[in-house]
């Protein structure tokens, strides 16, 4: 988009002029391959356990109206996202760029599918997400501090503010340091969730049993009451694509990336479901359903003196997974960037940290836009139809590759059973929200429909012919950003299709 010139990339170490050969520095100035198969692991299952089991399980149970029911619908859920992260892995073996869906998009149905994609996320998804789970973050940790009252509102949005500013200087200072965090904070989030785990399951051996006496009674024959319950389950089971995101970053992605994908699918619906049943356990539907944090409120009853672990956990499992979050938005926008749907600096990388900061800079700020508006939540409302569209799609792109390019080497090809299952559940998931919740539907459509004025114009549009406030506007911030983050471009690995 940019028109600017991009500054050489060999730069002089020490006042003295570097001696590297073109093609060396052009190889150096790459993203760098330091995530490995545990990073993966710890990125997918950090990021797919977020506050939601912890504060609001009931969302299934409030439609399904048994345990008995809700578990199975949490066993649909996590059967179906293994469907979709297979189809996933599959995709990200044979298209070897990171961007998740985007990316799939784009080499599936072309550059206009595969913006729109990218500005719902710039737009709404991406910092909306961040913002929401920065705030809960906030919610928890304010919370001892006061006790007897609601925490001030300055004071919950500006430690928000400060979690997401500290987390992208985590990740502007080294693609390490992030991976770190998130292993750490993985650590953690299962640590706890097994404590509740194994307390559900002492209970059970003691003959705490009286809740699951009649587990189906009352169960919801509603089909559209099941399909909000599995809808819910989903969204709890969202973050499956996030190793995807950053497909260039892998060490030996043919092999690391479908792997971590096997071992982190089984680990979060095992302990969806098992942490379910600990609850169910010790507590009966109407607690639930009264229950603000579920976890919270289990603590409450069993952890004695030690409750306090379980909020704390809460803080952890949204601080971890906000880094996963960032780590992998950034990565969308810029490749995004790269192939020309957004400016040439937000796919630029740090000179010597191989990081790319400016887009991560543009996350923070995104991310920091949406803090400032107050009724934050009502937007999570907006992105849904949107979400499940653009990844039946990419999936869809799966099956139309399979026909188109039958010869592509895959490294690893599933049966089209997975693809064409989860293409069919997706159209059930697009329409669902459409007959649920309308106008909230219809808002995310037009939304997303906003961004095609904005892709004739700044992407369809012949450069010579957008306006010249447009072009200066753009080289000259671009030249401003690329001095201020020591920043210069980069391309994709050429190994990369």
């Amino acid at each position: 988009m940019a028109s600017y010139s991009p500054a050489p990339t060999r730069e002089a170490v020490n006042g003295e002029p570097s001696s590297a050969e073109p093609g060396d520095v052009q190889e150096s100035m790459k993203l760098k391959k330091e995530i490995s198969l545990l990073n993966g692991v710890c990125l997918i299952v950090g990021n797919m356990i977020g506050s939601g089991i912890f504060v609001s399980p009931k969302g299934v149970l409030i439609h399904s109206a048994s345990y008995g029911l809700s578990l199975v619908v949490w066993t649909v859920g996590g059967i179906f996202s293994v469907f979709g992260a297979l189809c996933y892995a599959e995709l990200g073996t044979t298209i070897t760029k990171s961007g998740a869906s985007y990316a799939y998009i784009l080499e599936a149905f072309g550059g206009f599918m595969a913006f729109i994609r990218l500005w719902t996320s710039l737009l709404i998804i991406e910092p909306t997400s961040q913002a929401v789970i920065a705030i809960t973050f906030s919610n928890y940790m304010v919370q001892p501090v006061f006790p007897t009252c609601i925490a001030p509102y300055i004071a919950n949005r500006l430690l928000a503010a400060a979690c997401i500013c500290l987390l992208t200087f985590v990740n502007c200072a080294y693609v390490k340091w992030g991976t770190r965090v998130q292993d750490f904070f993985t650590y953690a989030k299962v640590i706890a969730l097994i404590a509740v785990i194994i307390t559900g399951l002492v209970k059970i051996g003691q003959g705490h049993t009286q809740n699951f006496e009649g587990l189906f009674d009352g169960s919801s024959r509603d089909p559209g009451d099941i399909a909000l319950a599995l809808y819910s389950a989903l969204f709890s089971y969202s973050g499956w694509d996030t190793l995807n995101f950053v497909t260039e970053e892998i060490k030996n992605p043919e092999r690391n990336l479908p792997l971590a994908i096997a071992i982190s699918m089984p680990i979060v619906t095992v302990i969806y479901i098992l942490t379910n049943v600990a609850y169910y356990t010790i507590l009966p539907i109407p607690a639930i359903l009264d229950s603000d944090a579920v976890a919270v409120t289990f603590a409450d009853q069993v952890f004695g003196v030690m409750n306090w672990t379980i909020p704390l956990a809460v803080a952890l499992s949204c601080f971890g997974g906000l880094n996963a979050s960032i780590l992998a938005s950034s990565r969308l926008f810029f490749v995004g960037s790269r192939e020309g749907h957004l400016p040439d600096y937000l796919c630029m990388i740090h000179v010597h940290r191989y990081t790319p900061v400016p887009a991560l800079l543009f996350n923070g700020v995104m991310a920091l836009i949406y803090l400032c508006v107050e009724d934050i939540f009502r937007l999570i409302n907006y992105y849904s139809f949107s979400y499940w569209f653009f990844v039946g799609l990419s999936i869809l792109g799966q099956l139309y590759l399979r026909w188109k390019e039958p010869d592509r080497n895959r490294p690893l090809k599933l049966s089209l059973f997975f693809p064409i299952v989860f293409c069919i559940l997706t159209v059930f998931l697009v329409v669902v929200p459409l007959y649920s919740d309308t106008i909230n539907s219809l808002i995310g459509i037009a939304i997303a429909l906003s961004g095609v004025p904005v892709y004739f114009l700044c992407c369809y549009m012949p450069v010579t012919k957008r306006p010249m406030w447009l072009r200066s506007f753009i080289a000259k911030s671009g030249l401003v950003i690329q001095k201020v983050c020591f920043s210069v471009l980069t391309e994709m690995d050429d190994k990369a299709e």
